[in-house]
């Protein structure tokens, strides 16, 4: 991918040794900010990772550029960290990882922006609980869990809520799959599962590699995109229903709070809710609260909270859901959720009247918490 809306080419700032910060300018006004006046003193120092690894990087750089901005308004002490796509790090005229995450340990808390492999599974909480820096949003093994689909869904299937039909691919099965789908295909059906299927990376994010098949001849195609990245492959059964989203706040006494519900409207000149559907079509839109009865809404709720435990979530998540005639079914977590203007774990929060700052600093409180 190129660069995003006037974010810097990684390579041109290592190469240049020039500072890296978002351009925060094309972020402040999509963002709904408190004044002054209206902000309580908030004296931390807090830094925000962005960037990373995976295929979300460009995502990740507007999700840390809003935090930038909400942090800023709130009055902290904020450091803006590039993690460039080729693993490379830059703290403002900070190279390397040894001295950035030496300059990291100066500061009260770090927030680690990042979405998907790299940086939301695990590995970057790894890091940085090794070098005792303390930061916002799951622990070590509850991103690692979270980030692997099939896991997750067996761990939330097991505390009796509802998944869909799905098979896991290792990836050492996939060449055999591309070569015979028609076998692929009784493997499904003894799940009872028949096309349409989603083909997906199992820790992929932003629906990056995923692929809608409704004809065997399309299988080989979908399972070789899926397992471009040496992941395994999950294969879900097409649910029929509404997208339901809910976000999770979690307080510094362990409180624990639900959003108004969000249904997506994808939109309809995509194949489904895809990168391009979230990102840069501009044709989905969101209704929030979700046009729900009061029964659905509560028990999208509590399954929500359920999920959110027994998973071993921490600060913040958006847990995404199916809703069909039988109820709800659980799709996915996000333990660090996109938080893009655009995003829905933002909107969420603002039907209820609460700014994109207040939420962030829910956010650092909770992990200024765990002392």
């Amino acid at each position: 991918m190129g660069s995003l809306g006037g974010y810097p080419g990684t390579r041109d700032l290592l190469r240049d040794r020039r500072p890296y910060q978002p351009p925060l300018h094309q972020l402040r006004s999509t963002i709904h900010m408190s004044t002054t006046a209206e902000t309580p003193a908030f004296p931390h120092r807090v830094a925000v990772l962005m960037g990373g690894i995976s295929g979300e990087h460009e995502v990740s750089l507007k999700s840390g550029g809003g935090l930038v901005v909400a942090l800023e308004e709130l009055g902290a002490e904020v450091l803006s960290v590039l993690v460039t796509r080729e693993g490379e790090w830059v703290a403002g005229e900070v190279y390397g990882l040894i001295d950035v995450l030496a300059l990291l340990r100066d500061y009260d808390v770090v927030i680690p922006a990042f979405h998907g492999v790299g940086g939301e599974d695990g590995t970057m909480q790894g890091l940085l609980e090794t070098a005792g820096i303390r930061y916002v949003g799951a622990g070590v093994g509850a991103s690692a869990i979270a980030m692997d689909k099939w896991w997750a869904k067996t761990v939330v299937a097991d505390a009796g809520i509802r998944i869909a039909p799905a098979l896991r691919l290792d990836p050492t099965d996939v060449p055999a799959a591309i070569a015979d789908p028609d076998a692929l295909v009784a493997r499904l059906a003894e799940r009872s599962i028949s096309l349409p299927v989603f083909v997906k990376p199992n820790r992929g994010g932003s629906s990056i590699g995923g692929t809608k098949v409704t004809e065997i001849a399309q299988l080989p195609a979908a399972l070789a995109l899926a397992t471009e990245g040496g992941d395994a492959v999950l294969i879900e059964t097409e649910i029929v229903g509404r997208e339901i989203d809910l976000g999770l706040l979690e307080h510094a006494d362990g409180t624990l709070e639900v959003a108004p519900a969000l249904e997506i409207d994808a939109d309809p000149n995509q194949p489904f809710f895809d990168y391009a559907a979230k990102y840069t079509s501009g044709g989905s839109h969101f209704t929030v609260p979700a046009h729900l009865s009061d029964e659905v809404a509560a028990d999208l709720a509590d399954q929500a909270r359920r999920i959110f435990r027994v998973l071993g979530g921490r600060g913040l998540a958006r847990i995404d859901f199916f809703l069909d005639e039988q109820g709800p079914i659980f799709n996915e977590i996000n333990t660090l959720p996109g938080l893009t203007a655009q995003s829905q774990y933002p909107q969420m929060w603002a039907a209820t009247g609460r700014s994109y700052p207040e939420v962030v600093r829910v956010l650092v409180e909770r992990a200024l918490a765990e002392g």
